[in-house]
């Protein structure tokens, strides 16, 4: 270019349409197009089957890619073309890679609530990082641990709020080792060295609803549906006898009770975070329908819901509409806030639930199919002391009792 052409020149040759923008831009291709054709250093064939044959690498990973074209010229294209998207990798950023991975995502998961979520941990402890600047190419495993640490220690993160955190790097680098960005995941080998910080152990009395407390939210369940017939009331207490998750409860239907002694679980609720809008989807959590056992009590109780239903389809309505998950919340919320206590949501009757059976010696396989759970580890995590201190108290006297209780202790 010669010294007198100035950027501001070319400019004002585009803004008086001297210069046309698409001819230049395709001038400039074509120009592109030549240099790296000419560099190319792998034979352009001929085929016996008339096509055109040539080899190109990635320069990130080091394999050998192979192109094909029916013409000599359009395989020159098809060069370029690769050449070109090699470039436009080797700028690409971390922000800009969460953005083409996050969109891969959504187009292969049906949870948008899940996408929404991987964006607000982005916004939070990604987006504005010096890090996230890095070009993807320029990431290794030495410094992608060190932000790994320093976002652990900068936000004091537990070890199970970093969980859901790391989950967009594992994602967004298996990602790019997938589509050629980079030859080796630098992810695979990150240690966290600083410390979690410490969660309070969760125990029986934060949990679960001991037996005092259990009695004392069963009589004002009672109560209230007695003065509202809200079937909401009754689905609460319903469900220390199901423990299933609010989001099956209140999709069951009269039609999923299916013999006297079983109610099958086949959907739950989804609430959409993005438009706040609640659905009802044809499949359980795990995507597995499963039966709960009926005791004598749980099936008066259903016995007396379905007298009492509108006939609408589901179980437990209020004016003719689906009564949702946030409802039986705020039942619990009221409750709570009337009686002065701390409020324990619908997830700790079913760790109450759970918590009891195994209490009384039902075995953790069982207890875990009625759950609907996978593996025996979540199942772990559900149980703990259901009984009040008192009745706990007592468990450890009569296990400790002497067979003699007379007999006297000599020095």
């Amino acid at each position: 270019m010669p010294d007198n052409i100035t950027d501001t020149t070319l400019s004002e040759a585009l803004k008086y349409g001297i210069l046309d923008a698409g001819r230049l831009q395709e001038a400039i291709d074509m120009a592109k197009k030549q240099k790296i054709v000419s560099e190319h250093k792998a034979a352009l064939t001929l085929l016996p089957n008339g096509q055109w044959q040539t080899y190109v690498k990635n320069p990130a990973t080091g394999k050998r890619k192979e192109l094909r074209a029916a013409t000599e010229e359009q395989l020159k294209d098809k060069i370029f073309q690769f050449h070109k998207e090699m470039d436009n990798r080797c700028k690409l950023d971390l922000n800009q890679l969460f953005a083409e991975w996050v969109e891969y995502k959504a187009s292969v998961t049906n949870s948008s609530n899940t996408i929404l979520r991987h964006k607000q941990h982005h916004a939070k402890y990604f987006a504005d990082s010096d890090f996230f600047k890095t070009k993807v190419e320029a990431v290794d495993h030495l410094s992608l641990q060190a932000f790994c640490n320093t976002i652990v220690k900068q936000y004091d993160l537990s070890s199970k709020e970093w969980t859901n955190v790391k989950t967009i790097l594992k994602g967004m680098f298996d990602y790019a080792t997938e589509k050629g960005y980079i030859q080796h995941d630098p992810m695979i080998k990150v240690k966290i060295t600083v410390k979690f910080r410490q969660i309070k152990r969760k125990t029986g009395k934060t949990e679960t609803f001991n037996t005092e407390e259990q009695n004392a939210l069963q009589q004002y369940l009672d109560a209230m549906y007695e003065e509202t017939e809200d079937l909401a009331y009754l689905a609460i207490r319903l469900n220390f006898y199901l423990g299933l998750r609010v989001a099956e409860l209140v999709t069951l239907k009269a039609e999923d009770w299916v013999d006297t002694s079983h109610l099958q679980i086949l959907r739950e609720e989804i609430r959409d975070k993005v438009t706040n809008t609640t659905h009802v989807e044809e499949h359980t959590k795990g995507y597995r329908d499963r039966f709960v056992p009926l005791v004598p009590r749980a099936v008066l109780l259903l016995k007396k819901i379905i007298s009492c239903g509108s006939g609408s389809g589901y179980l437990f309505t209020r004016n003719g509409e689906r009564i949702t998950a946030r409802q039986i919340a705020y039942i619990l919320e009221k409750y709570a806030k009337v009686n002065g206590l701390q409020t324990k949501s619908s997830h700790k009757i079913r760790k109450t639930y759970a918590s009891v059976l195994a209490a009384n010696d039902v075995p953790l396989d069982a207890i875990r199919q009625n759950l609907g759970h996978r593996d025996l580890q979540t199942t772990m995590a559900y149980i703990f002391n259901p009984l009040t201190e008192k009745e706990t108290y007592q468990l450890i006297e009569n296990a400790l009792q002497d067979d003699d209780p007379d007999m006297a202790i000599s020095c």
